[in-house]
Parts: C-alpha cells; sequence; structure tokens
C-alpha cells in the first residue's frame, strides 16, 4: 500500500470523486427526498422500494460477481456467509434497528445522504449531522460498558 503523501492525496481525491457522484446520483434519484422518504413509510408509493430493491439486486450481483471471478483484493470475496446457527434474533439487533427506524423517519431522511442533503442547501441537516457525531462519540464513550453479542 502506497503511504507516500502523494498516495494519500490521490486516494483522497478519488474517494471525493466517487462521494460526489454518488451524492449526485442519490440526489437525482430522489433518494433523498423528504416527500419520497414520507411517501415510503407511508406506503403511498413504490418509488422508494424499487430504488431499495434495486440497489439490494446490484448488491447482490456484484458481490456473486467479485467472488466468481476470484478478486484476491477484495474483502467480500473472503468473507464468510453466516450460518443458520449463528443469526439469532435477538432483543439487541430489535432495539438497533428500532432506534435506527425511529430516527429515520423523525428526520424524513437516512443518515447516509446528510452530507448531500447539506451539498443541496438543505442547511437544517447540520443539526442531523452534529446529532449524528455526538451519537458516535457518545457510542465510543459506552462501548467498554455495553454488552456486544
Amino acid at each position: 500500500m502506497n503511504r507516500s503523501p502523494a498516495g494519500s492525496w490521490s486516494l483522497l481525491l478519488k474517494s471525493l470523486a466517487v462521494g460526489t457522484v454518488f451524492g449526485i446520483l442519490l440526489v437525482k434519484s430522489e433518494a433523498v427526498s423528504w416527500f419520497r422518504i414520507q411517501e415510503m413509510f407511508r406506503f403511498q408509493g413504490f418509488h422508494m422500494y424499487g430504488l431499495l430493491g434495486s440497489a439490494v439486486v446490484v448488491g447482490v450481483v456484484s458481490v456473486a460477481l467479485v467472488r466468481r471471478l476470484g478478486s484476491g483484493r477484495a474483502p467480500v470475496a473472503k468473507m464468510e456467509l453466516p450460518t443458520r446457527e449463528s443469526r439469532g434474533l435477538n432483543r439487541h439487533y430489535w432495539l438497533g434497528g428500532t432506534v435506527f427506524g425511529l430516527g429515520w423517519g423523525l428526520l424524513g431522511a437516512c443518515p447516509g445522504p446528510i452530507y448531500a442533503l447539506i451539498g443541496t442547501g438543505a442547511t437544517v441537516f447540520l443539526v442531523a449531522l452534529a446529532s449524528a457525531v455526538a451519537g458516535a462519540w457518545t457510542y465510543a464513550a459506552l462501548r467498554p460498558r455495553l454488552p456486544h453479542f
């Protein structure tokens, strides 16, 4: 791995370019639209379900291709799938999913596109970004005392 300053800047610029293109795609596909998200949660439209479903299909096909082509560099090529015995549903997953879902529903936006929303001029999402950072810091501070299964 290239650890030179030039290599770091190159990686940073590539990441910024990919993130910018992804943000544009999120905005153009209306994945960050408050209206579309509320429409999804009220079961009044198919737009977001179609978008999320097609993302799942693309992800499954991409992982299958990476595994089949045997790219040793890709971490997903070496990933072990969970076994039926290790996939037990427990209250921690339900609690985490519920908190995440409530936050998503109340905010009207998934945490992923917060930067794209701020980039579109919706500066109210600066509060959401600050809250997400505060939540991550809180988790980091409490992690040693939390049960992890």
